[in-house]
């Protein structure tokens, strides 16, 4: 995973202007037919993703291929042009049967019109209230739901239990409190011999919001309102988060590096055994090779003072406002939260559940670090914003900026955030 899935490069903003000018076998565990229309009778359904998810999508169609008279045809398409081409399809009508959409976009393509409501048919999910709680807010728009969990990325603590040894800390004991944190970075970081104590993406707007807002929500503060139309970041928890980020990179226990670090190569000195502690996504955990000079525990992402949270991410699947097989497309959305598929699917292939029922399933057993992913994405948080896009992933906009002031520039973090919380509350409730 080189950044968070929620983050998906430069042509996002462009992207999202084009957007808006765009205009059987289902759920073992619900009804018989995964719902009162859903039909398997041998069709062929389209279904687009991004590339960073076509793994994770071709492994679900591929098991559902193979037990369906269904067959879902899955065509991957670059994440940098991405919302360029669903853009286009909407306004020509093209789209596919199916849309894996990044999470924080769902708002924006249910308030345009690109996703067909599909509040009837989730209602007939005997599970319904155990489907991933951030994910199904925000696919929710004006009481409707227009889409459903697909897969989960979320934020959490990694720390390397080798460094934590060497340090003279208890590896079973990841920090609790920022403070905590802190003072195990500094011990860390003096172990020297090309190590760090901490590392995060100074240049990946997506990043930094995607590890630090989790430290201000478990300080009992929010970044946006409600609604996503207000930032409220210019608050004291959120300045003091910003201020320890200064702190730590002045003092040298952050890699001078981090300051540049744009997002492609942020996990890097983690996976290479260099960095001590480091929230990351949770799908980071798949792709990294432990061995002696890595052992990889994971925790969840703490306050000030206390408490946690984590900011979840990932991608919802709908159907498409202008496809004619909704039927047999909701046969295959709903099969891939039956308990079939998220267990012997997702789970198996070290995948964290869409669904808290299925949280503790044989899998995460297995791996202590799955069931600490799967009981944070009961209880993450995903902001919700028709406007997040080019307010928050544009490397152009106004979050860009701020985070860079408050970390790096040369006054107080308190004072970027107040000198910049206009400009990111004007461009969440203008411009669509």
């Amino acid at each position: 995973m080189g950044q968070p899935r929620f983050r998906r490069g430069r042509a996002l903003l462009a992207a999202t202007v084009l957007l808006l000018a765009a205009a059987c076998q289902s759920a073992g565990d619900t009804a018989a037919s995964g719902g009162t229309d859903a039909k398997d009778d041998g069709s062929t359904i389209t279904m687009w993703t991004r590339s960073p998810t076509a793994t994770f999508s071709q492994t679900l169609i591929d098991a559902y291929n193979k037990s369906h008279k269904n067959k879902v045809k899955l065509t991957v398409i670059p994440a940098d042009t991405y919302q360029q081409k669903v853009g286009s399809a909407s306004g020509a009508k093209q789209l596919p049967d199916i849309l894996a959409a990044d999470v924080v976009y769902a708002p924006n393509y249910a308030s345009k019109g690109v996703f067909q409501d599909l509040t009837d048919r989730v209602d007939t999910l005997s599970f319904k209230d155990t489907l991933a709680p951030a994910h199904m807010k925000t696919a929710t728009y004006d009481g409707k739901v227009y889409g459903v969990p697909h897969d989960i990325d979320l934020s959490a603590v990694f720390y390397n239990k080798v460094l934590f040894r060497k340090a003279g800390l208890d590896p079973e004991k990841p920090p609790t409190t920022l403070a905590e944190l802190y003072t195990q970075v500094k011990k860390i970081d003096a172990l020297g011999g090309g190590v760090d104590g901490y590392f995060f993406g100074g240049a990946c707007p997506g990043c930094t919001l995607f590890t630090t807002w989790p430290m201000i929500w478990a300080s009992g503060e929010t970044v946006l309102n409600e609604k996503g139309t207000e930032s409220t970041v210019d608050n004291p928890a959120a300045a003091e988060v910003y201020e320890l980020y200064k702190k730590m990179y002045k003092e040298g226990l952050v890699p001078t590096a981090a300051k540049n670090e744009g997002g492609p190569t942020w996990v890097q000195a983690f996976t290479e055994g260099k960095i001590g502690i480091q929230p990351l996504g949770a799908t980071a955990l798949q792709t990294m090779k432990e061995g002696p000079a890595l052992e990889i525990g994971v925790a969840p992402i703490p306050g000030l003072t206390g408490g946690s949270n984590s900011f979840v991410g990932g991608d919802v699947l709908g159907i498409s406002s202008n496809s004619k097989k909704a039927a047999q497309a909701w046969d295959f959305i709903s099969w891939t939260l039956s308990e079939e598929a998220q267990v012997e699917v997702i789970a198996k292939n070290k995948n964290i559940t869409v669904r808290s029922d299925l949280a503790d399933n044989k899998y995460a057993q297995q791996d202590p670090r799955l069931g600490t992913f799967n009981d944070l994405a009961s209880k993450g948080q995903t902001p919700i914003s028709v406007n997040f896009g080019k307010t928050y992933n544009d490397p152009n906009g106004p979050w860009t900026a701020t985070i860079i002031d408050a970390v790096f520039g040369t006054g107080s973090s308190a004072d970027a955030l107040a000198k910049h919380n206009p400009s990111i509350t004007e461009s969440l409730s203008t411009g669509g």
